[in-house]
């Protein structure tokens, strides 16, 4: 539980406050359930036994002492019972409240501000999980469907572009496939001084791309393009 609550200490709560309010709570919590967070008033005066809230990913747990803090009054509700929750900030503070299905309601007032705030997200959190139950799992589950489609695609992509790179490259042998260069006639194809402009750039970006693939050598490419510069 100390572990849990790490973060909350963050939020300029009181550790003595925190530490006497969990002790009380160790035994009221059922299994299974966590501290999600914690609320404690802190009123402009001193205020010796402050009311504080506690929201576990079950309930909502009003603490309030009584009997010049010896004791403690907890009052607890269910998220399901829980129809709404609001916050609103003042000047010294911000008081927050929510309301029952049984159209009950129950207001912390001097909470800081910024608790006041993480104790709304978590409830709204809670909330929204009460109302969308396989919500988080059906999104999970459309994130992994289109990993799992946008990675097919990719293959795809890849081989289509493969195979195009393939057809490009003449059909003899690999040291005749690079005799065009020098002006040759290779498989029945024009010589390079015989081609447009057009057709030597497309042809100098298919070298380029047999390059960034690994299929001819760097010096192989360098040779090519000098030719065709000449030609262009």
């Amino acid at each position: 539980m100390i572990d849990n609550l790490k973060k909350i200490l963050n939020e300029d709560q009181d550790p003595k406050a925190i530490e006497k309010i969990t002790a009380k709570l160790e035994n009221l919590l059922m299994s299974n359930e966590e501290i999600g967070y914690i609320a404690v008033q802190k009123k402009p005066a001193v205020t010796l036994f402050p009311d504080s809230i506690v929201v576990t990913n079950k309930r909502i747990i009003l603490c309030k002492p009584k009997n010049l803090g010896l004791s403690m009054e907890f009052i607890d509700y269910d998220w399901d019972d829980v129809a709404a929750s609001f916050v609103k900030e003042g000047i010294l503070g911000a008081d927050y409240t929510f309301t029952t299905k049984s159209d009950l309601t129950h207001t912390i007032d001097y909470l800081p501000k910024n608790q006041a705030r993480k104790l709304y997200t978590f409830a709204k959190e809670q909330l929204d999980l009460l109302k969308n139950p396989k919500s988080v799992v059906i999104e999970e589950s459309k994130t992994a469907e289109q990993q799992f489609v946008a990675e097919e695609q990719v293959e795809e992509v890849a081989t289509e572009e493969v195979t195009n790179f393939a057809e490009i490259m003449p059909t003899t042998n690999h040291i005749s496939s690079f005799e065009e260069p020098k002006g040759e006639v290779v498989s029945g194809e024009r010589k390079l001084n015989e081609l447009s402009q057009d057709e030597l750039f497309e042809k100098l970006q298919n070298y380029k791309k047999l390059l960034d693939n690994g299929l001819i050598l760097q010096g192989e490419y360098d040779n090519y393009k000098k030719e065709i510069l000449m030609n262009m």
